[in-house]
């Protein structure tokens, strides 16, 4: 699949992951030098920004959400050394805000986890206007409704009583669905 991949890439095929799940990005990295790319990783805001300021890549895959903060600053670093670089956003939290954020600041498609390397590899490689398929699986009603919750909860900077407050609800009830992980 590399030699197919070898003249879309062109003579750059530098890859920079930023995401703090080391696992995920291990294996995201192993499969993204199997399509013919150059991958190097951070696990940090700080780590992803000294990446970008030493060697700013062709390529980038930048998760949204990092333990020392926003992976959109990674992106602006990212914007600022390199125009030309083609960023997808990855995120377990999608949201249309956070999205066209995204898109806003230079990000040229936005992902929610969990995308495989084949999607990651479309999304980078991307050229066309061309508005894409539905998804097979759309989320469920469980799902759009945990992503609304988690989306105002960022909006109100993580702080569960203000969360509450604003969606109606019991600040006990939202601090067990924040507890649990996301629907399918």
């Amino acid at each position: 699949m590399a030699e197919d991949l070898g003249a879309e890439l062109g003579p750059d095929r530098s890859l920079h992951l930023v995401d703090d799940d080391e696992v995920f990005v291990k294996r995201l990295a192993r499969a993204m030098e199997k399509r013919g790319f150059i991958p190097e990783t951070a696990e940090s805001v700080a780590a992803g920004k000294a990446l970008a300021q030493a060697r700013p890549p062709a390529y980038a895959v930048v998760d949204l959400r990092l333990e020392d903060g926003n992976g959109l600053d990674v992106v602006e670093v990212l914007r600022e050394k390199r125009p030309d670089c083609r960023i997808v956003v990855l995120t377990g939290y999608g949201a249309i805000a956070t999205a066209v954020a995204a898109v806003k600041i230079g990000a040229v498609d936005y992902l929610s986890k969990p995308a495989d390397a084949n999607e990651v590899t479309n999304a980078l490689l991307s050229r066309s206007d061309v508005l894409p398929e539905p998804p097979e699986n759309p989320m469920s009603a469980d799902r759009v409704r945990w992503e609304h919750i988690q989306r105002i909860y960022e909006m109100c900077d993580r702080n569960v009583s203000e969360t509450a407050r604003r969606l109606n609800m019991h600040r006990r009830t939202l601090q067990r669905i924040l507890a649990k992980r996301s629907p399918k």
